[in-house]
């Protein structure tokens, strides 16, 4: 997958405008939370895509742990300030966004890469609603229809080894865990290399606004997101048909 066409690079420096974060949340990783719309008055860019970003310029090591530290909006010029082990993601000003913590062997293949990000952001844009409602459900809460609160804060992965070819990343179980009025989601992964595990993965999310389980509402929290979805591919086929 090619993640250059999701920013705009001037020397050393990114910038993503809300369209390119848009295309990326909606056409990648299939997350149509309303804070990647491009018109958005929240709009924020997509955790996923500083990840892509970062792992594309960064290489894969065997030992990696991405720590979110804030929200970026569109066209603030960001670098990545880098030694062996620790890297940042910052502004001008020197606000860090975006930390990486790395270690073990490394390499910097493109395809391998590519598929890495590719299967990790669609996995991670099923998170909602097709892990985390069922796994808030068992525990009788819900996620506040009126003010979901979802804090992607980080996200680590371990291979036991780098992989030769294309590698495949799948869902592995997920946990709740109680944090006083908020909870904390961990999303475990495998990663395989010709149906062999090599590693394995954690994305870490913090919840909060949680509201005891209630179907209906439940129901409507997930209708509004496929709504959104409906609404975005029915634009992208009327699109198309105008193009053809």
């Amino acid at each position: 997958m090619n993640v250059s066409q999701y920013f705009s690079q001037n020397n050393q420096q990114f910038v993503f405008s809300r369209q390119q974060a848009c295309n990326f949340a909606k056409g990648v990783a299939n997350d149509f939370n309303a804070i990647h719309d491009a018109d958005s008055s929240r709009f924020c860019v997509p955790g996923d895509l500083l990840f892509s970003v970062m792992l594309s310029q960064l290489g894969l090591s065997q030992n990696m742990q991405f720590t979110f530290a804030g929200m970026v909006t569109d066209g603030v010029p960001l670098s990545i300030l880098q030694t062996e082990q620790h890297c940042q993601l910052v502004d001008q000003s020197g606000k860090e966004y975006l930390t990486v913590e790395r270690s073990g062997e490394k390499i910097k293949d493109d395809q391998i890469i590519g598929d890495i990000i590719q299967d990790y952001v669609r996995f991670s844009g099923r998170n909602f609603p097709h892990i985390l409602v069922p796994l808030l459900k068992e525990q009788g809460l819900m996620l506040n229809r009126k003010r979901p609160l979802v804090i992607y804060e980080n996200m680590s992965l371990h291979l036991d080894r780098l992989p030769s070819a294309s590698p495949h990343l799948e869902f592995a179980g997920g946990e709740y865990i109680p944090n006083g009025k908020r909870g904390v989601a961990l999303l475990r992964f495998t990663i395989s290399e010709n149906g062999q595990a090599i590693g394995t993965g954690q994305k870490r999310m913090v919840l909060g606004s949680l509201l005891p389980y209630q179907q209906s509402e439940s129901d409507l929290l997930i209708a509004n997101y496929e709504g959104c979805r409906q609404a975005f591919l029915e634009r992208q086929q009327s699109s198309n048909n105008s193009i053809t």
